[in-house]
């Protein structure tokens, strides 16, 4: 069954980029967090911490990502059950995750 993937990136290219990924693997882009299975959250996001713990509660995979400079924010979002990795993993650990 194919993943329904709900991405939150504030850049739009970005985020083409990401949903071009889920589209390789088989996967769906939905744009309702409450309909997905995975979820990718930038954390530079506007409440992106407190999505990620919802999210986590709910029992729904989170991957969230940023700058590597940011790692105190990547470290909150592995402290609230997401994995977390820099910009320049997420394609990876997306595909992987797929």
């Amino acid at each position: 069954m194919a993943k329904r993937v709900y991405v939150a990136a504030r850049d739009l290219v970005f985020r083409a980029k990401l949903g071009a990924v889920v589209a390789a693997r088989g996967g769906e882009v939905v744009r309702d967090d409450a309909a997905c299975d995975l979820a990718v959250i930038e954390i530079e996001s506007a409440g992106w911490a407190e999505r990620v713990k919802s999210l986590c509660a709910r029992g729904i995979a989170v991957v969230a990502f940023g700058p590597h400079v940011n790692a105190d924010l990547l470290r909150l979002a592995r402290e609230a059950g997401a994995v977390a990795v820099p910009n320049s993993q997420i394609e990876d650990t997306l595909g992987d995750l797929l």
